[in-house]
């Protein structure tokens, strides 16, 4: 197959091939260039949700509608998509090295211009920029961690790796809400420059453990590459927008339904036939890896569901600024914080099975919590339930890293991580199209129900209405139109927040049924067993 002759034409170049396992001594410039990757790394994953709590400052900016806004995030995460798993043929080809450098600068750049737009027309141009060239930096990290460190001392670059990964889009929301309104939204693009410039000079500098294969763009599948771009893309463009436009009801996204279909068949056919496919799924055949992956998808869904869906409840309901929404997801990211140390630690001891069924448990725990939630809960009410999540989120995502891709051959790395990452994403665009479409649909439906027993002739309502309508009257104010309006508000918060308690119940089962899906795994190798050993 395609990917035994890349392994064949890599081995020459490649000195960890070579090497067979590397030696735990690893020379102190790889392990300042992996630490300048991670950081980039955290700049591209940070961005997905920096803008998320400040788009309505963007917005006021750059005079967009709200249906343009959405596009600021919508675009990176398109082109974003698209990239991740082409960035494994593209590290193959020209190198970790040029890859990750020419994907630092060029994410620097594209957050500069971001800063700089005028109009909404540029911010989206420059934001899928940024996306598409930020995006390879991310897999190009999990490849790098399992290909310079031997299996002795991935208890501590596991957890570093799960932490930028989770910790990164967890603390987005905390850390626009700061810039915002401290400063001005230029500057949730503008904190990027002078850490892109160091990450990029370090990159150039210090990256020297694999070289390029020229030769593959003799063979580079531009057909699989528009089937990728045509598949993904369109793909995420219906999770994103369907929600909002009920979804197949509306012809934009019906067609771009098909061209995503049209696309999935071009790419997978490509993919099965091409003497270099753009992306090698070859890495699925490991059972560890596509349970791992599968494992990743629901990660994702978890991850950024809950990232978005606490905003959510706290800015609808609540009525709460970016800022005051940034100190209250802090939480999270304390947590992941806190227990990656552990996690790592743990993972070189105790069956990494067990380890994610406590993850998958902490996180369930977390969200079933949240399903006795109400329009009063604060700050204190939430506490818990988050340092559930971030505790379960770092407790499961470095077992699920291990799992995934620590046992695979050095020649499978670059592209199963781009994989690894894209499900992760996947899952988090799943995620928030049904978390979209259940906040809508069960919205209306406790509404309905809501109504049928807030009827004029009950007595308890005919009393609650007439103290507001005498409260209104009071202030010059039409009582009985003012009423009715503040009951419609009152019964329309309430169906939000039933809704809201219904998605968590979904969560729940979901990370339960994960949690019996470990007790069918293989026991996994021990983290200090060799990959060859697999």
């Amino acid at each position: 197959m395609s990917s035994t002759a890349s392994a064949k034409a890599g081995a020459p170049s490649d000195p960890i091939s070579r090497q067979g396992t590397a030696p735990d001594a690893v020379p102190a410039r790889r392990v300042i260039a992996f630490f300048a990757m991670v950081f980039g790394m955290f700049m591209a994953i940070l961005d997905i949700q920096i803008v998320s709590a400040s788009l309505a400052e963007i917005q006021a900016g750059l005079s967009a509608s709200a249906d343009e806004i959405a596009w600021v995030q919508t675009a990176y995460l398109i082109a974003e998509v698209i990239m991740i798993p082409l960035s494994g043929f593209l590290a193959r080809m020209l190198s970790t090295r040029i890859v990750f450098t020419l994907a630092a600068g060029g994410f620097t750049a594209a957050s500069a211009l971001c800063a700089t737009a005028t109009s909404i027309d540029q911010m989206i141009v420059y934001r899928a920029l940024q996306g598409f060239i930020g995006g390879a930096m991310i897999p190009s990290v999990f490849a790098a961690a399992f290909t310079i460190f031997p299996p002795s001392r991935r208890a501590v670059v596991s957890p570093m790796i799960g932490l930028v990964a989770t910790l990164a889009p967890t603390i987005g929301p905390t850390v626009g809400g700061y810039l915002s309104d401290a400063l001005s939204w230029h500057w949730l693009f503008l904190v990027n420059v002078p850490f892109g410039i160091l990450v990029t000079i370090a990159a150039w500098n210090l990256i020297d453990f694999d070289k390029p294969n020229l030769k593959l763009f003799s063979h580079f599948d531009w057909f699989g590459l528009a089937g990728l771009a045509a598949f993904l893309g369109a793909l995420e463009y219906v999770l994103e927008e369907g929600p909002r436009n009920d979804w197949f009801d509306d012809s934009a996204i019906a067609i771009l339904g098909i061209v995503s279909v049209v696309g999935a068949v071009l790419f997978f056919w490509r993919a099965f036939t091409a003497k270099e496919p753009i992306v090698d799924l070859s890495a699925f055949t490991d059972r560890n890896f596509a349970f791992g992956s599968l494992f990743s998808f629901i990660m994702g869904v978890g991850l950024y569901g809950l990232t978005y869906l606490y905003p959510v409840y706290l800015s609808r309901i609540r009525g709460y600024d970016a800022l005051m929404i940034g100190e209250t997801m802090f939480v999270s990211g304390l947590a992941m914080f806190l227990t990656a140390p552990l996690s790592g630690i743990l993972s070189g001891r105790v069956d990494a099975r067990v380890l994610m069924g406590t993850g998958f448990a902490a996180f369930a725990l977390g969200t079933w919590m949240m399903s006795g939630l109400t329009q009063d809960w604060d700050f204190y009410e939430l506490l818990v339930p988050q340092i559930l999540r971030g505790f379960g989120l770092m407790m499961a995502m470095v077992p699920i890293n291990n799992i995934s891709l620590g046992s695979l051959p050095p020649d499978k790395l670059k592209g199963a991580s781009g994989l690894y990452n894209l499900t992760r994403n996947l899952g988090g665009a799943v995620g928030l199209a049904v978390i979209n479409t259940m906040i809508t649909d069960r919205t209306t439906l406790h509404y309905q129900r809501l109504a049928e027993h807030v009827s004029w002739g009950r007595p308890v309502v005919d009393e609650r209405m007439a103290q507001m309508s005498a409260q209104l009257s009071a202030n010059g104010i039409d009582g009985q139109t003012g009423a009715i309006a503040q009951m419609v508000s009152l019964v329309n918060r309430q169906a939000a927040v039933m809704a809201f308690a219904d998605i968590f119940v979904v969560l729940t089962g979901l990370f339960v049924g994960l949690c019996l899906l470990t007790l069918v795994l293989r026991k996994p190798p021990k983290a200090g067993a060799s990959a060859e050993a697999h």
